[in-house]
């Protein structure tokens, strides 16, 4: 990859890295976890690049790259995720500070969707990233038609889990 591409992913990903914390912090329950899978999602993320053609928003590419990614480790193993040595990655990426612990409303909220199947953690995040249902639909690869129905199914379910 020339060095112009490179700065660009290194920018569009700093830019947007809150993204794949948001993910991280659906599919995983503490600290080590999350920066493990926030390496493995970064990883992806580098090897699929090349071949992002900007048909789509870069964001919209990632959110589908980040939970793929998300949903395929967190199926393997739901205990511990195995990630790649991020030394060979050659970029350096600076990260903010993610601090869990300031967003106590979100923390419960985060546990009552981890509770959910993996398709429908991730069409509560999209949701909650304020996208419509065509974006939803086209990142998840179900129709419009099924999102909303789903999403209203999911909204039940929270409020039992959440108040029951």
């Amino acid at each position: 990859m020339n060095k112009e591409l490179e700065h660009k992913f290194v920018t569009e990903l700093e830019d947007n890295q809150n993204i794949v914390h948001k993910v991280c912090s659906l599919y995983t329950s503490n600290r080590d976890a999350h920066n493990d899978l926030f390496q493995e999602i970064t990883i992806q993320l580098w090897r699929a690049y090349p071949k992002f053609r900007g048909e789509s928003k870069f964001s919209t590419w990632m959110y589908r790259v980040a939970l793929n990614t998300a949903i395929t480790l967190y199926r393997k193993s739901k205990r511990r995720i195995k990630t790649q040595d991020y030394d060979s990655v050659i970029f350096k990426i600076k990260s903010d500070d993610y601090d869990p612990t300031q967003e106590q409303q979100l923390q419960l909220m985060y546990k009552a969707v981890r509770q959910l199947g993996d398709i429908d953690k991730a069409l509560v995040f999209l949701y909650l990233e304020d996208k419509d249902y065509k974006e939803i639909s086209e990142t998840l690869g179900i129709s419009e038609v099924n999102a909303r129905v789903k999403m209203n199914r999911i909204k039940t379910k929270l409020r039992t889990i959440l108040n029951p």
